[in-house]
């Protein structure tokens, strides 16, 4: 028995988003299409998580977003933000949110958005901080 979690997208055309992405993050394919527009279909993980790209059919009623930008992300522990925010940026992505260092976390995030309207919260540990220690700062940053 298989258990585990899959991402579902449907996108504008499941193959030119792949391409991209491949080209940003570190991805396994395991399955694609070739198939006319609108029937294509592609499965691969990033970092171990699975992603299913779905062509956009609008007679199946699979439909992607349209100029704008969905109220869920994607995200993306990498292990080189600046690196991955730039592939981001050669690709056309959308800078929503900029590189931002939050060193009392441990952490540097970003937000871009891709060109199919979904958006990727790129995310670097740089240090674990435990839940504790991230609560004490948010508190002692509500007395300030």
């Amino acid at each position: 028995m298989h258990t585990g979690v899959e991402i579902d997208i449907v996108v504008s055309d499941a193959l030119k988003a792949y391409a991209t992405y491949q080209e940003i993050f570190a991805t396994e394919l395991i399955e694609k299409t070739d198939f006319p527009k609108g029937q294509n279909e592609v499965v691969f993980t990033i970092y171990d998580t699975r992603i299913h790209l779905l062509d956009e059919n609008l007679e199946a009623g699979m439909q992607a977003p349209k100029e704008t930008v969905v109220p869920i992300w994607l995200n993306v522990m990498v292990p080189d933000i600046k690196e991955t925010f730039q592939r981001a940026m050669d690709h056309g992505w959308q800078e929503l949110m900029p590189l931002t260092n939050m060193s009392d976390f441990g952490v540097t995030n970003a937000v871009v958005a891709d060109t199919f309207g979904y958006q990727w919260m790129l995310h670097q540990i740089h240090k674990e901080v435990s839940f504790k220690e991230r609560q004490a700062i948010f508190e002692q940053e509500m007395d300030e």
